[in-house]
């Protein structure tokens, strides 16, 4: 198959599903596909050029049996600013549009949302080929914005959930990564779309990593017990609430906290300015050190801001689970986290009404702790990446050949 891939965040991105999105194009062109990914330049998640290269240049080239092509975008320097998010995703539509001339003879094309920009050019890119498209939705933008603060205006969040809404039912076939998105989805469609559960999976590089070490089930929390928050940190995770209710505690723990993100600096000003320590900060871990990280933590914390609905399920959760870890995760009881926790029961689930019972639990001798061991390792075989790829090269078949899929 010709396939064209439209998505903001691709390798050496990591964070916002990067990791999965590249994996998929790798593994597609792999096994003999012809794969075109158009992405903007790495920015993801520190928000920066980190090629030196954005602007106004396409660069082409190929890597891993696939065609890379990098579109220039604005970079936000403030990614809550409701503005320069808007020019974000404005500057990434213009930028595509100069691909248009090049969008004849694709078999089929898959468009990633979050970024409503790729699905705005995905849309033109159908109108003007009129060929079927893919909406893999990892996120609902508007929901997402409306959720982090970004879009503060009733009126604001309604016009944005317009637009994704009238965009996302110019594709063809939708797909989306949890039941609860699912779910959601099915409100949002006008034209009786298929909408297909495509789960995330542990991409192989990182996947490697975690299988170099030795086996964790079984082995007991340390004294102090060892926490780890590693991955984007940005205003969907409201990251700093936990850490000051647990800083408020006289809990004995050691919470390792890496990443980068909008975020970031906060978390990263908290930790100097508190001298509390119990808690360091560091830097974005690359997959080695991530899974290292892993291995030493008791429990790996995933934290959702209350409000963020069916909007998205973080990624990470998935190599925290293959790693053996117990899971922490503090989410709404209905939001796919919350609804994995409760379904799989890989660690701890708190509501944000019940953060100061987090401190006691984690003083509590952990009677659970390998059960909890046990079914993450479990959970993660939910995601094996070979059979969810297949699932996703069978669907594109179905769909360069008919015009449509199904499960």
């Amino acid at each position: 198959m010709r396939l064209l891939i439209i998505v903001n965040v691709f390798d050496p991105d990591r964070g916002g599903g990067a990791a999965v999105f590249s994996d998929m194009c790798y593994a597609l062109a792999e096994r003999g596909h012809e794969v075109t990914v158009r992405c903007a330049y790495p920015y993801y998640p520190e928000w920066s050029d980190k090629s030196g290269q954005n602007g106004l240049r396409v660069h082409r080239y190929r890597k891993n049996d696939a065609q890379i092509e990098r579109y220039g975008l604005y970079i936000p320097s403030n990614p809550n600013s409701l503005v320069q998010r808007l020019v974000y995703e404005g500057s990434f539509f213009l930028s595509l549009l100069r691909g248009l001339p090049r969008g004849r003879g694709y078999d089929a094309v898959m468009v990633y949302c979050p970024l409503i920009g790729s699905v705005a050019y995905a849309a033109v890119h159908r109108f003007v080929f009129r060929q079927p498209v893919w909406l893999n939705v990892q996120d609902l933008s508007a929901d997402a914005a409306a959720a982090a603060g970004i879009a503060k205006a009733g009126f604001v969040n309604r016009m944005l959930a317009g637009i994704q809404n009238w965009l996302f039912n110019r594709a063809t076939v939708w797909s989306s990564i949890s039941p609860v998105m699912i779910d959601r989805l099915r409100v949002l469609s006008k034209k009786n779309q298929p909408i297909l559960f495509r789960p995330n999976w542990l991409n192989q590089s990182l996947g490697d990593e975690i299988a170099k070490l030795p086996s964790k089930v079984g082995r007991q929390p340390g004294d102090p017990v060892r926490l780890l928050y590693a991955g984007n940190i940005g205003a969907k995770q409201d990251l700093l609430q936990f850490i000051q209710t647990l800083a408020a505690s006289d809990a004995t723990f050691s919470f390792r906290i890496h990443g980068n993100g909008g975020g970031a600096d906060d978390i990263r000003s908290w930790v100097e300015q508190s001298n509390d320590p119990r808690f360091t900060f560091g830097p974005f871990l690359d997959e080695a050190g991530f899974a290292r990280a892993l291995h030493e933590t008791d429990y790996f914390v995933i934290t959702e801001r209350s409000g963020s609905g069916g909007s998205f399920i973080p990624s990470k959760m998935i190599p925290g689970m293959a790693s053996g870890s117990a899971i922490l995760a503090v989410s709404d009881s209905t939001s796919p986290l919350g609804r994995e926790m409760r379904e799989a029961e890989p660690g701890p689930w708190f509501g944000w009404d019940q953060l100061d019972t987090v401190a006691d639990t984690l003083s509590r001798p952990a009677l659970e702790f390998e059960r909890w061991q046990q079914n993450a390792i479990d959970r993660a075989g939910d995601y094996a990446r070979e059979r969810i790829i297949d699932g996703f090269e069978e669907s594109l078949a179905e769909l360069a050949r008919t015009g449509t899929a199904t499960e």
